[in-house]
């Protein structure tokens, strides 16, 4: 008897609680029938504003594949990449697919349920220097680079990345005069103004130089990769089922190919392995 009142009152206890908030993005985001991502207009080929003012790139194009396999339409917002990875959207945007690293920092405030491909990390010149032919000669250079991104962390010596499997890196570049930009795109605009002008290097992901370098920019990445990075899905905090779900759709099309086929697409080779 005692057993059976302890029950109803258990029951009586979870009736009257509070609403748990648990579920509340995936919820929204399916009785609206959109997806609100956050992406980045000027980081071709991941994402640019093509002639027509549309979207386009590889994140892109995963973040439309979710979207559909979700069912929904998708919407783009563009924030500061220093807002995105400040967490604490407040419902804003919804997701973003934006090729981030998950370090433990960001890790803090923000969430990231799936992995869906790797870039290496390139230390970029001027096609004039001829004194910067390693890593270790760039130390006490000026280098640009996104605002908070990993870059920015690694040349702070600060970098920890949160993910299984990730290859062990070295600290390569002493007291660097380290200059932070909106995106890593003004970084590399900069740089092609000449060796020296503003800039002596770049630090930024190996396909934007292949993109730059596609489109004319006299610039080339020296040594090998410092480093290679997980790219994940993030989300905010606070929604279990919307990060599940999300985890649930990136293995599947890990699965089937499709994040394979857009790699290629856009960067001629696998990077989701």
């Amino acid at each position: 008897m005692k057993r059976l009142t302890l029950a109803i009152a258990a029951a009586a206890m979870l009736a009257t609680a509070p609403a748990s908030h648990a579920g509340a993005t995936l919820d929204r985001v399916m009785s609206e029938g959109k997806l609100v991502a956050s992406t980045d207009p000027e980081y071709p080929p991941q994402s640019s504003l093509n002639a027509d003012n549309d979207f386009e790139g590889f994140d892109i194009d995963v973040v439309r594949e979710i979207a559909s396999r979700m069912g929904v339409e998708v919407e783009f917002v563009t924030p500061g990449w220093d807002v995105i990875t400040a967490g604490n959207w407040a419902g804003r945007w919804d997701v973003s697919v934006g090729s981030m690293t998950p370090t433990k920092a960001r890790a803090e405030v923000l969430d990231f349920p799936a992995v869906y491909y790797f870039t290496p990390a390139a230390l970029v010149v001027h096609d004039g220097n001829d004194s910067i032919k390693s890593a270790a000669d760039a130390s006490g250079k000026r280098i640009g680079v996104g605002v908070s991104t990993t870059y920015e962390n690694y040349l702070n010596r600060n970098l920890e990345i949160d993910a299984e499997g990730v290859p062990a890196f070295s600290y390569q570049i002493d007291s660097p005069d380290i200059r932070t930009y909106d995106t890593d795109l003004l970084a590399l605009d900069d740089l092609r103004l000449g060796d020296g002008v503003r800039l002596d290097a770049v630090f930024t992901a190996l396909p934007t130089v292949l993109e730059a370098q596609k489109n004319n920019y006299p610039v080339r990445a020296v040594g090998e990769p410092l480093f290679m990075e997980p790219l994940a899905v993030a989300t905010d905090k606070g929604d279990a089922e919307f990060d599940a779900k999300l985890a649930e759709i990136v293995s599947a099309m890990h699965a089937d190919g499709t994040l394979s086929k857009l790699s290629e697409k856009w960067y001629g080779a696998d990077l989701t392995q």
